[in-house]
């Protein structure tokens, strides 16, 4: 491991522990691209997310709890002039290319198809036509909730506008001039839809928001942001006291948005979407709101089913009640009042999204009986993470007991299953040259 990586690692706000695992995944990229250690190619680092609250309410344009984890994709790059992206995921050493154009052809199920959505767009939008040597490493185990996917496809965003120099085209900072846009165009390059006067594409296949994009590259370091979207919109960021932090349990079942929990995961997305049409055109701002039309006072015929009423009320309680309330407790220094509300959260992901398994289930339940002021599955469902805010003087001995229940309980995830503590993060950053 070099000494240098971890300087710059520490550079960017990361922990000495967090900052050496991340310089060890930089040192296997650079291996992978033939170059010295201590390399200094292009490197960024881009780290996963927990959403704290915001429970599929971003592709409705509401609200959202967010910060980043101290693990992520690590991604080093050059350019190269022949046309093609050439990937390599240095853990495996399996290797995909991909060509430099807007018919690059889609390989849905397969993870090169992440990298094959942005060069499509970046050709069309953008119009590059420079490819890149792209190394990368994740910690973020896969389908873990914690925002994987999108970190990814934003590490393959940063490597490709790097080696198109999209930082110094007027045309192009224009259109995206801060990294909020940013993280709307990426979130719309994930999810095929169009993003001002940049068309629709076919995505991956989820039907998401930008939430996770908007996290990955707008939270601060040591604070909680409550944003909005439809467009992305910084309401608030509040600060994580020094003495609480983070306890992540992976669940051990993967959160996989292919197949039938990528059907459920749509299926949600489309009841919001059902949501907004029998609303009505409250607002031509051009977003698709489920919010704005709220705040306007649109209210369900009588004729909606049960069904998207309750939808209905789990969106408007996790946006106009949950998230505000908390980021104001927080706000106020009020850390252990913030339980009932998370728990309410909680709830309604489990009674009307029915996105929970018993495995974040039990390990929320566990979670509070072991002392924590707070505890809550995240991100998409139907598996994945569950986050849990405790004081760091327990951290070690809570996070031991959290894992030993799990792996008692449900002892088939005990392979799968992993457990770690995080202070919220820095966003994703380009390291300082080494």
């Amino acid at each position: 491991m070099s000494s240098r990586w971890v300087e710059r690692l520490r550079g960017i706000g990361l922990t000495e522990s967090a900052a050496a695992d991340a310089a060890s995944h930089f040192s296997r990229c650079a291996l992978g691209l033939g170059a010295q250690p201590g390399s200094s190619l292009p490197a960024w680092w881009v780290p996963g997310r927990i959403e704290v609250l915001g429970k599929h309410t971003d592709y409705g344009g509401g609200r959202s709890l967010l910060c980043t984890v101290e693990r992520g994709f690590h991604i080093m790059a050059r350019p190269r002039t022949d046309g093609v992206v050439q990937l390599l995921d240095a853990a495996s050493r399996r290797p995909a290319s991909v060509p430099v154009s807007a018919d690059a052809p889609a390989r849905p199920g397969q993870w090169i198809n992440y990298p094959i959505s942005v060069v499509r767009r970046l050709v069309r939008d953008a119009g590059i036509t420079c490819g890149a040597d792209i190394a990368f490493s994740s910690s973020l185990p896969r389908a873990s909730g914690l925002s994987s996917s999108s970190a990814f496809v934003i590490g393959c965003y940063l490597a490709l506008a790097d080696a198109n120099d999209l930082d110094r085209n007027p045309a192009w900072q224009a259109a995206l001039p801060t990294p909020l846009e940013l993280a709307g165009y990426l979130g719309a390059v994930e999810n095929g839809k169009a993003f001002g006067d940049f068309l629709a594409d076919h995505g991956v296949g989820t039907h998401g928001g930008s939430q996770d994009h908007t996290a990955i590259l707008c939270s601060q370091m040591g604070m909680l942001s409550q944003f909005r979207f439809l467009p992305v919109e910084h309401q608030q960021t509040v600060p994580l006291p020094e003495e609480w932090t983070f306890a992540v349990a992976m669940s051990g079942v993967r959160a996989s948005k292919s197949a039938g929990a990528k059907h459920r995961y749509n299926a949600l997305a489309m009841e919001t979407r059902a949501l907004v049409d029998a609303l009505g055109p409250a607002i031509d701002d051009g977003h698709q709101s489920l919010l704005r039309r709220i705040e306007s006072g649109a209210e369900l015929p009588a004729s909606a089913t049960p069904a998207l009423h309750r939808r209905l009320d789990q969106f408007r309680a996790e946006s106009l009640e949950i998230i505000p309330q908390v980021t104001a407790r927080l706000a106020a220094g009020r850390i252990e009042a913030i339980g009932p509300l998370v728990a309410r959260s909680h709830h309604l992901a489990d009674t009307v999204l029915d996105n929970q398994v018993p495995e974040t289930r039990s390990l929320v339940d566990s979670a509070i009986r072991l002392g924590a002021v707070a505890a809550s599955a995240f991100g998409a469902g139907f598996g994945g993470s569950v986050w849990a805010l405790i004081p760091v003087a327990r951290a070690e001995t809570f996070l031991a007991a959290w894992q030993s229940g799990h792996d008692t309980t449900h002892p088939s995830t005990r392979s799968s299953s992993a457990f770690f503590v995080t202070r919220p993060g820095p966003p994703a950053r380009q390291l300082a040259p080494g």
